[in-house]
């Protein structure tokens, strides 16, 4: 028996190709031109792998997996959004490292009843975000499945510079960061309450919801200021893509030190949340709240969080919003004005 109050399959667009109506090869074909060349690539996709130039001797590597609804969701998320989301979130990663990204490689796992024309828009999307870097896609793998997933896996060169680990942060240090804060977390809570469309965030929107939807759906990574950073002598680096404190967090542990967060610094930023604080409804200090709330523990910016010793000029993009501590054999890692933050830590892979 058929259930009659089941809703009935959206009509198939005229004209409009699936994945399943391709052969590998085809869809390969339709996606190639559009993926970029960098100067690095020495041999690009069509072989069994691929040759980058790596003239420092030394390379970072990097890799990232988005699973739809988990990461995404196709009904918010174009092509072009999903493409630029799953670059950025590793260009960031080599950017974290003070290297230069120079190459990524794509795998999708796409099932048969995607709009060819969705797997382009993927593509599109990669080739905006590393446009800015001049990073090539030197290839990948495509696979047919139930569910839709795009890995991807980023190169970079650190140029003769030592890497920037999360471990080198010391007491005195001065606690920078490069890029937005909170405002992927903002888009998400507007687009799940229903008080924003994907429409908001397109490009060339200019709503007042415009920057949040638009930061969730293709957040803008500092990636320059990582080079930047490395260059400037900066002792620890991380990307932040789970939440300030989270991140702040692993930055601490691995340096044995106490990361404190200045409020007053991170102020200019919990301002520019209220309004999309206030269009869920929230008013005065629920607003303010809920505004803190997504600078301290909302994830997916990509920002850059990094220590500088004191006499250190911060490069371009980077504002100072703590200091690094010594830490005592018990007590937070991580503190706002010296006491424990009284919001969760961000985002957790696991546990939500």
């Amino acid at each position: 028996m058929t259930d009659a109050t089941a809703p009935l399959p959206a009509a198939r667009p005229e004209g409009e190709v699936l994945v399943r109506d391709l052969s590998e090869e085809e869809l390969l074909a339709r996606v190639f031109p559009l993926l970029p060349a960098g100067d690095a690539t020495l041999l690009g996709p069509g072989d069994d792998a691929a040759v980058v130039a790596a003239p420092d001797g030394r390379f970072v590597v990097t890799t990232d997996v988005l699973v739809e609804d988990r990461h995404f969701r196709r009904r918010w998320s174009s092509g072009d959004d999903v493409g630029a989301r799953a670059a950025v979130q590793n260009l960031a990663d080599v950017a974290a490292m003070g290297a230069r990204p120079t190459a990524l490689v794509v795998s999708l796992v796409v099932p048969g009843n995607v709009p060819a024309a969705w797997v382009e828009g993927l593509a599109r999307g990669v080739a905006a975000a590393c446009a800015p870097v001049g990073a090539a896609v030197v290839g990948g793998d495509l696979s047919g499945g139930d569910a839709l997933v795009v890995a991807v896996t980023a190169h970079g060169d650190l140029e003769g510079r030592a890497p920037v680990v999360r471990s080198g942060a010391r007491p005195g240090d001065v606690v920078a960061h490069a890029g937005v804060r909170g405002r992927s977390a903002a888009g998400l809570a507007l687009l799940g309450a229903g008080a924003a469309s994907p429409a908001d965030g397109a490009p060339g929107a200019s709503g007042p919801s415009a920057p949040y939807v638009a930061g969730y759906l293709r957040p803008q990574a500092p990636l320059a200021a990582g080079v930047a950073a490395g260059a400037a002598g900066a002792t620890a680096m991380l990307d932040v893509s789970d939440g300030l404190l989270r991140d702040a967090g692993r930055m601490a542990r691995a340096s044995g030190v106490v990361v404190d967060l200045d409020a007053a610094a991170l102020r200019p930023a919990v301002r520019g949340l209220e309004a999309a604080a206030r269009a869920l409804g929230l008013v005065g200090r629920a607003a303010a709240d809920q505004a803190l709330d997504w600078v301290l523990s909302g994830g997916e910016d990509h920002g850059l969080l990094a220590t500088f010793p004191p006499s250190a000029a911060l490069p371009a993009g980077f504002t100072p919003i703590g200091v690094v501590r010594e830490r005592a054999a018990t007590g937070p890692r991580v503190t706002l004005d010296g006491a424990v933050p009284a919001v969760g830590p961000g985002w957790d892979h696991f546990g939500g």
